[in-house]
């Protein structure tokens, strides 16, 4: 593949990348474990009041987020890979067992990597289309994603 054709194919993709200062193992447990995602998967003042998690290609990824007013949202899709200890794939463009959801936002892509300050942790989130972007954009995606991550160091620091 080409620079070109790459960056014609990225074109729709937003990228979340840092360096945070716990090991790979405890980003990995902050991911998949139901107990742990609660609390920190949505940025304050949002709150996850829900998590199923069947750690699996096909298994279910389903999360209740609650607004500030109390409204909750449920988000379920499924897992398309699943690499222990490395990496997570998971998508609303399908339900448990593949099936179509026909509501398609999103396929996340989430990589751990072990750094000698911790976790070299990336989300890159692929979209369908530019408007599909750009509303992800507008909800905060940056800020969003990287607060929760935020959270979710703060959380695993407060077991460890």
């Amino acid at each position: 593949m080409t620079a070109e054709e790459n960056k014609e194919e990225n074109k729709f993709d937003l990228v979340l990348e840092r360096i945070v200062d716990i090991p790979p193992s405890l980003v990995w447990a902050a991911w998949t474990t139901p107990a742990h995602l609660v609390e920190w998967f949505t940025p304050a003042p949002w709150k996850t009041v829900d998590c199923e998690i069947d750690l699996k290609a096909g298994g279910i990824f389903r999360t209740v987020m609650q607004s500030p007013e109390g409204v909750n949202h449920d988000n379920v899709g499924c897992y398309l890979e699943v690499v222990h200890g490395q990496k997570l794939v998971f998508t609303d463009a399908l339900g448990p067992g593949f099936r179509p959801t026909g509501n398609a936002f999103m396929t996340a892509i989430i990589t751990f990597e072990a750094h000698d300050a911790g976790t070299k942790y990336k989300a890159v989130v692929l979209h369908k289309n530019a408007e599909d972007k750009q509303k992800h954009m507008d909800m905060g995606f940056h800020q969003g994603w990287g607060t929760a991550l935020d959270q979710l160091v703060a959380h695993m620091k407060k077991l460890n």
